[in-house]
């Protein structure tokens, strides 16, 4: 790709033209951990507010309004209609709810039990954060959910231990699951209850896109000429370990836009570009996704099997990476064999894919984590202009 198609700023790049800012929404998580509060109040009959205030993950704070809550059958009952702001999400305006009650013992320790009521998922194969036999709540969100509680709990019952059974719906959940990739990951009855931040922030590929090349012209503005690139938050701070002498500025969060960002990069005249991703999206690189979005599809573990048996000769290893639920699961099933040969041949080929979206010139090299952020493999390619 030419340089000036970068440089002269595109209608693709271009910054979007005015608009109305897109408005931001909360998540299945928050909704939950709201719809749990409202409940809560209901079974311990205080009175009943029209909103709550959830604490975010990454501080701050929400209010949120309730849908209804009431008690009913000695249990609290609030729920909540999710709101995703401008985000085309297939559970806006879902009505997303909590019962809450006592358990039968009193006992003297924590505990919170999370139950998978109507239209919430349950996990039935390995491989996802979650244990087999869960309610589809995922950890942040459980979090979410606890510190909600917490906020009633401590008020009313200073230094008690906090003992609730909690249970999530969504009714019409079911319906809405089968237009997600549930069923194919194994999470069976409905949607899964998600979210990291507990905001919802509208999805705009050229607001996205236009992001990317301002942080590249930033860090070109300042004289750097190496940048890394990273596919979010969680994975630039691990990489930030590896690299800590790096400039703020030299850190670009790519997201799913692999080709566009490599390509931007080279067009930009970067000397060197590193780009580091999780065992799972870094196998989508190496398999040839420009763009590793799941809406994109999802990696093909079979021919990670194959790879496997061609690799190692193992024939019942390369089955198991095959029929493996998820590319965590694979990866997990590859450690414990300790076939790290298979590890090093995705970095390999996830050099030579980006190679294909940089072109010759710069010199590239590529970081592989696993799930826990240490280094799985690293590898460099010299550019045209190193050689």
């Amino acid at each position: 790709m030419k340089d000036r198609e970068f440089l002269e700023y595109p209608e693709r790049c271009r910054p979007p033209r005015p608009r109305r800012e897109l408005r931001q929404g909360f998540s299945t998580g928050a909704a939950a951990a709201a719809a749990a509060q409202g409940a809560l109040l209901e079974l311990l009959a205080r009175p009943g507010p029209e909103e709550v205030e959830v604490d975010l993950p990454g501080g701050g704070s929400l209010r949120i309004a309730l849908y209804y809550h009431r008690r009913n059958r000695g249990a609290g009952v609030a729920a909540v209609i999710k709101d995703a702001g401008d985000d085309p999400d297939v559970t806006n305006r879902a009505e997303i709810g909590a019962r809450v009650r006592l358990p039968a013992d009193a006992g003297d320790k924590e505990e919170l039990v999370f139950l998978a009521g109507p239209g919430v998922g349950r996990v039935t194969k390995p491989g996802l954060p979650l244990a087999v036999g869960e309610p589809a709540i995922n950890p942040v969100p459980r979090r979410m959910i606890r510190r909600s509680l917490h906020q009633v709990w401590d008020r009313i019952f200073p230094g008690r231990p906090m003992r609730l059974l909690v249970e999530i719906f969504v009714p019409r959940g079911e319906d809405m699951a089968r237009r997600t990739l549930n069923p194919r990951l194994g999470i069976l009855g409905g949607i899964s209850i998600l979210g990291t931040t507990g905001l919802v922030k509208p999805f705009s590929h050229a607001a996205y896109r236009a992001t990317i090349l301002a942080g590249l012209r930033v860090a070109k503005a300042l004289g750097i000429n190496k940048i890394v690139f990273s596919t979010g938050g969680k994975s630039e701070s691990y990489l930030r370990e590896l690299m800590p002498e790096l400039p703020e500025e030299a850190w670009v969060q790519m997201a799913d836009y692999v080709r566009y960002s490599l390509n931007a990069a080279a067009a930009l005249g970067f000397s060197g570009i590193t780009a580091g991703a999780f065992f799972g999206k870094a196998l989508k690189i190496a398999q040839g996704f420009g763009h590793t979005h799941a809406s994109r599809g999802l990696a093909d573990l079979k021919e990670l099997g194959r790879l496997t048996k061609e690799l190692t000769g193992d024939g019942r290893l390369a089955q198991e990476v095959a029929r493996a639920n998820t590319a965590r699961q694979a990866l997990e099933i590859l450690s414990g064999a300790r076939a790290d040969r298979v590890a090093a041949a995705v970095g390999e080929r996830m050099l030579a894919e980006l190679r294909t979206h940089a072109g010759p010139g710069p010199e590239l090299a590529a970081v592989i984590l696993d799930f826990a952020g240490e280094p799985l493999w690293q590898g460099e390619s010299k550019g045209a202009q190193h050689q």
